[in-house]
């Protein structure tokens, strides 16, 4: 049977949910709370604007990340994790545990 999104493989569909270049490093810096699209951008030097933008707004269409804009002059917006969101914690953790384990393999 597939999902929503045609496809059949549950690896399948949350890789294209969190897969890619920056996905999971959003998320990643969610995990400790609402940031601001400056404070992002900071932790991900490398990214551009655009990009940051797309991805957030394919994170937020997927309701893994919540986007809060406040009535304020300048504008205010921050970003933070769903329930949906949260709940990809610990596999991000996950990676963040592999990652290190291989990289201390590496040397």
């Amino acid at each position: 049977m597939k999902n929503e999104r045609g496809m059949n493989c549950p690896v399948e569909l949350t890789l294209g949910l969190i897969g890619g270049k920056w996905k999971g490093i959003i998320l990643y810096h969610l995990i400790n709370g609402k940031k601001r699209f400056g404070e992002l951008k900071k932790f991900m030097p490398n990214i551009t604007q655009r990009m940051l933008t797309k991805q957030l707004r394919e994170l937020e269409n997927d309701r893994l990340i919540h986007r809060e804009v406040y009535r304020v002059v300048p504008p205010k917006v921050e970003y933070s994790l769903t329930e949906q969101g949260e709940s990809l914690k610990n596999t991000i953790l996950s990676l963040e545990k592999w990652g290190k384990n291989y990289q201390q393999q590496k040397l």
